[in-house]
């Protein structure tokens, strides 16, 4: 029996319902080397594969390409135009099979199905024929545009990427560069300049795409390359390199370009959402605080608990003054951050969540960027609250952790299912409850070092719990 017969005989036994992997077996049965497989799977393939097929020559950005690279001379990679009825197509089966990485010269079998029968103004933005027939584009492209054109790689459509601005991979900064990305539903990105996670940036996601402004710390020529992927999990191995630029940086914007301490994404986004942060009082990324004083608050799903403090980019901040320039309270559902900034400067506030009351660790969230220009902002720390205080206890006044000497100030706070609120110091007043449920009266500051409020649970008890503590200025 002829190889021929063989091929076909075995091929006979293959039902229409069978797959691929059963005609393999099939063809494969006895052969012991590779040629002869090779040859049985090759034999098949010209007798039953009569695909008018042509091979196409050009320029390609593949493995060895280099961003800004110029094309001259044979062309550096082959594919394939098919004809499938009437109309020709366009695949490249070596780059379905796998890729070289840019770091390496080894290749990875790793099945791409973005390269098979890919629409021709996608095919355009990594082959280039020499023949301009093959592009099957109306008008085709030109050299100089397949050379400036921003190259979106199959990992950009395969994430279900839609379109980038700029569209040349070349973008001319005068301190700042803008660059959109276009989704077809949530994407999480990272990007990286000259190779590095800190981006001198802020990112702010969107459900379909996101907005990324760049400021390089220095002029001259730089790399952006973005990575992206498609869902929620933020490992940073998951991610796909989808399309790179080249900054070229004529100036640089020292006095808006973002701290070293901002991650991204900056403000709320989709991302928030779904770790239980819902309808935020801030939706702009960064927050410009006027007086210093700003709020952050959150609708908090079910069973999540948060945590947030407020860091300085220029100047150092002890923990203690972190957790202190930040004053929580909660109603229901509806968790609120105030803040007051020591002075002018620019700060990050990040919120982290957990899901479980019992875990140990928070997750980051997302975070804000706090603008403050006022040079005459000088606001001190929040009272210092004891473990008594509960989020759901609202403080109006005083916000200021250190009070005035020899002064009459006011004290206003909701304490709810207490019988009895008062301030000590060098003495006790005890604070008057009003018709809409707030705590309220005055205390004198005079000859006191410092100023603790008090509350009384049940009206039997003979002691009282300590929930705040003010410090009084030194004269």
């Amino acid at each position: 029996m002829t190889t021929n017969e063989s091929v076909s005989r075995r091929t006979n036994m293959v039902k229409p319902g069978d797959t691929v992997e059963a005609l393999v077996q099939a063809l494969l049965k006895g052969r012991s080397g590779d040629l002869e497989k090779l040859r049985a799977i090759w034999m098949w393939v010209t007798h039953h594969i009569g695909i008018e097929c042509e091979e196409v020559s050009g320029y390609s950005k593949g493995a060895g390409y280099k961003l800004g690279a110029h094309f001259s001379g044979n062309g550096d990679h082959a594919w394939n135009g098919v004809r499938l009825e009437g109309r020709w197509h366009l695949l490249d089966s070596t780059w379905g099979a796998g890729n070289t990485s840019k770091n390496s010269s080894k290749f990875k079998f790793e099945y791409n199905e973005f390269y098979f029968l890919t629409h021709p103004a996608l095919f355009a933005g990594d082959h280039f024929p020499l023949d301009a027939k093959w592009q099957l584009l109306t008008p085709p492209i030109s050299l100089k545009q397949f050379e400036n054109t921003v190259h979106l790689r199959s990992g950009f459509y395969n994430s279900g990427l839609l379109t980038t601005h700029p569209g040349n991979s070349l973008i001319q900064s005068d301190g700042k560069t803008t660059v959109t990305v276009q989704s077809s539903s949530p994407a999480l990105f990272l990007p990286k300049l000259n190779g590095q996670h800190n981006c001198g940036g802020i990112m702010t996601l969107r459900p379909d795409g996101m907005n990324l402004d760049v400021y390089p710390e220095s002029t001259g020529l730089h790399t952006l390359e973005i990575f992206a992927k498609a869902g929620d999990s933020a490992k940073d191995g998951d991610y796909t390199l989808v399309c790179e630029y080249q900054l070229r940086c004529r100036a640089v914007a020292r006095e808006t370009r973002p701290p070293t301490n901002l991650d991204n994404p900056v403000g709320p986004s989709w991302l928030t959402e779904r770790k239980g942060l819902l309808e935020p009082s801030q939706r702009d990324p960064v927050v410009f605080a006027a007086d210093g004083r700003c709020s952050f608050g959150f609708r908090v799903a079910a069973g999540v608990h948060l945590t947030a403090k407020l860091s300085a980019a220029a100047f150092p901040v002890t923990d203690d003054e972190q957790n202190r320039h930040v004053f929580r309270s909660r109603r229901g559902d509806r968790v609120d951050h105030r803040a007051q900034v020591p002075k002018a400067g620019l700060y990050v506030f990040k919120v982290y969540t957990k899901d479980k009351e019992e875990a140990v660790t928070y997750d980051y969230a997302c975070n804000y960027l706090v603008s403050c220009t006022n040079p005459k902002v000088r606001w001190p720390v929040y009272p210092l609250r004891y473990a008594a205080w509960k989020d759901q206890y609202e403080l109006v006044e005083p916000l200021a952790g250190v009070l005035p000497a020899n002064r009459k100030v006011q004290f206003k706070m909701r304490i709810p299912d207490v019988s009895q609120v008062s301030v000590g110091g060098e003495d006790t007043h005890d604070l008057s409850l009003d018709a809409d449920g707030y705590w309220t009266g005055f205390y004198s500051t005079g000859g006191c070092k410092d100023v603790n409020v008090m509350i009384q649970v049940s009206p039997g008890d003979r002691s009282r719990s300590f929930v705040l503590n003010y410090q009084v200025e030194i004269q």
